[in-house]
């Protein structure tokens, strides 16, 4: 395998000094790109509004206000906000657990007939932009097919159309492929159907990608704007992203940095609580036998 610096090069002690400055150096760098707007975030929330106003702005906050934090959580209501959102965003999550997994079990090991053109068909709803789904979905949310019910101003117009993600299909639907066949074929041979392979046999050995389709499906519910937008015209039922945006015009700067500091935290608490199982999900290439 030709590289750019040759394995002997590496060895030597002048190799070993470069790798490991060229190492560090690409390293910081990715860190202070991350943590950087984390930073100027969080210090920006502690600064008066005139500072944050300013130009040109201050790195460093010459007065700390670490009260303002308290003073958005009262002053937005973000408690009230935070469980609307989690609401939302549990609801939207079990929703594409319950429809994504089973779907993506059955093209991927019971093989339904004309299964490639389903999943062809739903990949190909992924080439359209989501701004020219946004009439049809609503016109559906308003008139609920069979039910004739108006979902207007309920979590589950956004639960419904999150339910079936063709993009998390498809995912499921990879990693189910590498599970070998002969532990379906030896679950079917002690009797479990597909609901029971499914839940005893396939859901255990697939945390990892299940993680990741958690964290997209949350993460995605905790931060949408527009459906959330049109379907919650009721200010006391909006999410975290509608309700920052509607009172942005009137609210002091430093108070509204401070809510959406406060509103992204749980995203970043959950990123780093199933780190690991989020990169295994993403790394996993292959199962043995």
């Amino acid at each position: 395998m030709r590289t750019l610096v040759s394995p002997s090069t590496l060895r030597s002690p002048g190799g070993k000094i470069g790798y490991a400055v060229i190492f560090g150096c690409t390293l910081l760098l990715f860190v202070i790109a991350f943590l950087f707007p984390l930073y100027w975030a969080v210090t920006g929330a502690m600064k008066s509004p005139q500072e944050l106003a300013q130009t040109p702005a201050t790195l460093v906050p010459n007065e700390w206000h670490p009260e303002t934090f308290a003073d958005a959580w009262d002053q937005l209501s973000l408690g009230k906000y935070f469980l609307n959102t989690v609401v939302v965003a549990g609801g939207a999550w079990l929703a594409q657990l319950a429809i994504d997994v089973p779907a993506a079990f059955a093209l991927s090991k019971l093989r339904p007939k004309f299964g490639n053109v389903v999943l062809g068909l739903m990949l190909a709803t992924l080439m359209l932009p989501a701004a020219a789904l946004l009439v049809p979905t609503y016109v559906t949310i308003t008139d609920l097919p069979l039910l004739h019910v108006n979902l207007i101003n309920s979590p589950a117009a956004v639960w419904l159309p999150a339910a079936a993600n063709a993009f998390n299909i498809y995912l499921l639907k990879r990693f189910f492929d590498q599970i070998p066949d002969e532990l379906i074929e030896a679950a079917r041979l002690d009797g479990a159907g597909p609901v029971r392979t499914l839940w005893r046999v396939i859901l255990p050995i697939s945390r990892p990608i299940l993680a990741v389709v958690s964290i997209l499906a949350v993460v995605a519910a905790w931060k949408d704007f527009i459906w959330p937008l049109l379907v919650f015209p009721d200010t006391e039922k909006q999410t975290l992203s509608v309700m920052l945006q509607r009172v942005a015009i009137d609210m002091p700067l430093n108070v509204l940095v401070a809510g959406m500091v406060l509103a992204s935290l749980p995203m970043v608490a959950l990123f780093l609580a199933f780190q690991r199982h989020i990169l295994a999900g993403l790394t996993a290439g292959s199962l043995k036998g």
